[in-house]
């Protein structure tokens, strides 16, 4: 019986492959598996995983014949998953020895839907752990209790996956698949999602799970027309917030933190090339027109004016007559 399945997706990760396979062989067990989804990759990443599938016990890798991005490589992992409980960790990230184990401990122990965990967040040699935004550890909370309050970061705005782990009954309640073909936010309804519909969860102070940032291919890094799928993301947090039986608490902090990103995405515009940038102040504009405007007048009230700012001018914009637009 597989007690621990750890989805790992792959896209053109040649250079740091290798350090994540070795710490996923730092933390086999006989009931752990591992799901290596290469996600079409070009760059040999796929010739790692082949032998990684022969060396690591409990590996299978699974091939995707053409890119799907990280949402849908996650999808394909999980539908592969056959352990008690599921965690997730990024191709180009590693875990420290033994920390599956202590994160598995702590679910039995909890004995809820779902548990978050703090992570080491590290640029270079610069290392900083960053921290669930919960304050009160290994004790199980409501989820709904967590989203708010509005004017501050609380555990929905820490959307990462892989810094959790969480029961197979959420899979059997359609919860924990991420929205297909999402590019990046594709955890943000994800997280929104398991924090309005499951009944448990817990946070624990734990710090094996390093997140790597300054990778070039990262999206995080690129400006490119991928990095507006966050419209399409909070379109659906907003728009499944509002249908929720507490609509009326939460629809501002979902419209807040929509606000925010937006905000940051529009005050790095340089980095865009100039076709993505006309389409990220488009996009922005009718996103923006879509929020009830008394909601999102409160909003822009209570944000800092350099942000506010940017939002009240792309409010303006003239604003072609058509439903949501994909991003894509």
């Amino acid at each position: 019986m597989v007690k621990l399945s750890v989805v790992v997706p792959f896209y053109n990760v040649r250079t740091y492959a290798p350090e994540t396979l070795r710490s996923l062989q730092a933390n086999t067990r006989a009931d752990f598996e591992f799901l290596l989804v290469d996600d079409c990759s070009s760059d040999g990443t796929g010739e790692i995983l082949e032998r990684a599938e022969r060396e690591l016990p409990g590996a299978k890798v699974i091939r995707h014949e053409r890119n799907g991005g990280l949402a849908t490589a996650r999808n394909t992992g999980l539908d592969a998953a056959s352990g008690t409980y599921i965690t997730y960790l990024d191709g180009d990230d590693w875990v420290v020895p033994g920390y599956f184990e202590q994160l598995l401990a702590a679910a039995e122990e909890l004995d809820c839907d779902f548990v978050r965990t703090d992570h080491v967040q590290f640029t270079g040699k610069s290392r900083a752990v960053h921290r669930v935004p919960v304050g009160r550890r290994s004790t199980v909370l409501n989820p709904r209790d967590a989203i708010l309050p509005a004017d501050r970061s609380t555990s929905v705005d820490y959307a990462y996956a892989w810094a959790g782990i969480y029961h197979r009954r959420l899979v059997d309640r359609g919860l924990l698949h991420f929205t297909d073909g999402l590019r990046t936010a594709e955890d943000r309804p994800w997280i929104w999602r398991l924090h309005r519909e499951a009944e448990s969860f817990a946070a624990v102070s734990l710090h094996g799970v390093f997140y790597r940032r300054g990778v070039t291919s990262s999206l995080t890094q690129i400006g490119d027309v991928r990095q507006l799928d966050f419209i399409r993301a909070f379109d659906q947090v907003v728009a499944e917030t509002a249908a929720d039986r507490d609509a009326d608490r939460l629809l501002p902090k979902a419209v807040r933190t929509y606000c925010a990103v937006m905000a940051h995405h529009l005050g790095s515009i340089e980095r865009f090339e100039p076709p993505v940038a006309r389409k990220l102040r488009s996009l922005s504009a009718a996103a923006l027109k879509r929020i009830p405007a008394p909601l999102l007048t409160e909003t822009l009230d209570s944000m800092d004016s350099a942000r506010a700012g940017r939002l009240r001018r792309i409010r303006r914009r003239p604003v072609a007559q058509r439903g949501p637009e994909a991003a894509a």
